[in-house]
Parts: structure tokens; C-alpha cells; sequence
């Protein structure tokens, strides 16, 4: 089982710093996520390191280039990254997670019970019922990572996007350039290159 002083040291390429309470909340996920892989497809990593830098660190990156405030929708969240892992370091952050599978959605419950999360609510919606509703939320966060489509995906978000708000992508650098043009009403960032990845990024982008 992995310590404080561990994780620290497999954050540490992230440069970010997590108190000891973030850390002890991340390690009660980290068991939930690893045990409950076991019975349910959660996740193809099942080294606890790589877990930590893989999913937690990615996520985590973000507080680099964006401020983690307001509201956030996590669309396809899966094991929760990145929405439910940004919790950890943002707890302030009201969070959506949209996620469809069942299953999935019982474990994103059981970590936010054992990890005492509030204001955090899982959703078992598609985007397009989601973002149909008569009154629907906006946003200064949409995050995406690991969900196919992105080109036909972000479209669809825009309409939930406050005006000052931040699509956050986690894609492969080759991704870049197709989901720029398909999106020319995104004023896109330069790509975050994400450490220990030769060729994955973060983009972000907001509405012109």
C-alpha cells in the first residue's frame, strides 16, 4: 500500500502540492478504485503507482492553467477523472459527473461517501438529454478525458458554458488540430504537454 511520502514523490512531476488530508482522501479512492476494478471495468491501469500519476496527476494539472472555482461538469467521468479527482484539491468546487453506466455511477457514490464529499451530484445522463432539459446549468468548467466523439461532444456542451468559462480536453497531441477546426467559435489555448507523456496534452479553450 502506498504512504504520504509516496505520493508525494509520484505527484511531484505535477507540481502539485497536496495536503496531508487530500492525500489521505486520495489513497481512500485509490483502494475503492483498485478493489472495485476488480469486479467492474473501471479502469486498464492496475498499478496503484500508475494510477496515481496516470489518473490523479493528469487531473490534478489542471489547477496549472485554470482556476478550479464555480461549477464543473464532468461528461463521461467514468472512475472519476477528472471531475471527482479535482474534488480533492478543490473541494469548494460544485461537481457534476455525468455518467451513463450504472455501475460506474455506484462507485463514483461510494468514493464521495467515503471521502466525505459535498456539493457533488452524479448524473446518469448522455450529453444530449443533459444539455436538452428546459432549464439547463451552465458551467465555468466542462471537462472531458478519455470520452470518443470530442469533435461532435463539444458542440453539443457549448450551449452549457458560462460566458467566462473553460472547456478542459485531455487528448493526444494528433487530436489538436481536428478538434481546432472543427470548433472555430473556441478560442483554444496553446496544448498543456502533460509529464511523463511523450504525446498527450491538455487543451482548453473558451467561447469567442
Amino acid at each position: 500500500m502506498l504512504d504520504r511520502a509516496i505520493v508525494r514523490d509520484l505527484l511531484a512531476p505535477f507540481c502539485v502540492c497536496l495536503s496531508a488530508e487530500a492525500i489521505d482522501k486520495l489513497l481512500v479512492y485509490l483502494d475503492l478504485l483498485l478493489r472495485w476494478n476488480q469486479k467492474i471495468n473501471l479502469t486498464a491501469i492496475e498499478s496503484a503507482e500508475e494510477c496515481v500519476t496516470r489518473h490523479f496527476g493528469e487531473s490534478f494539472l489542471l489547477s496549472k492553467v485554470i482556476g478550479l472555482s464555480g461549477n464543473l461538469l464532468d461528461i463521461g467521468t467514468g472512475a472519476g477523472f477528472p471531475g471527482l479527482a479535482i474534488k480533492l484539491i478543490a473541494p469548494d468546487l460544485d461537481v457534476i459527473l455525468l455518467e451513463p453506466v450504472a455501475k460506474k455511477r455506484a462507485f463514483l457514490k461510494e468514493v464521495a461517501r467515503a471521502c466525505g464529499m459535498k456539493r457533488l451530484e452524479v448524473v446518469g445522463s448522455r450529453l444530449d438529454e443533459f444539455a436538452s432539459a428546459e432549464e439547463p446549468q451552465h458551467f465555468n468548467l466542462i471537462t472531458i478525458r478519455a470520452v470518443g466523439g470530442l469533435e461532435l461532444l463539444i458542440p453539443k456542451a457549448t450551449r452549457l458554458l458560462k460566458p467566462e468559462g473553460h472547456f478542459c480536453l485531455w487528448l493526444g497531441r494528433q487530436q489538436v488540430g481536428a478538434i481546432k477546426g472543427a470548433n472555430p467559435d473556441v478560442r483554444w489555448n496553446d496544448p498543456l504537454p502533460i509529464p511523463l507523456s511523450q504525446d498527450r496534452c491538455i487543451l482548453t479553450g473558451s467561447i469567442l
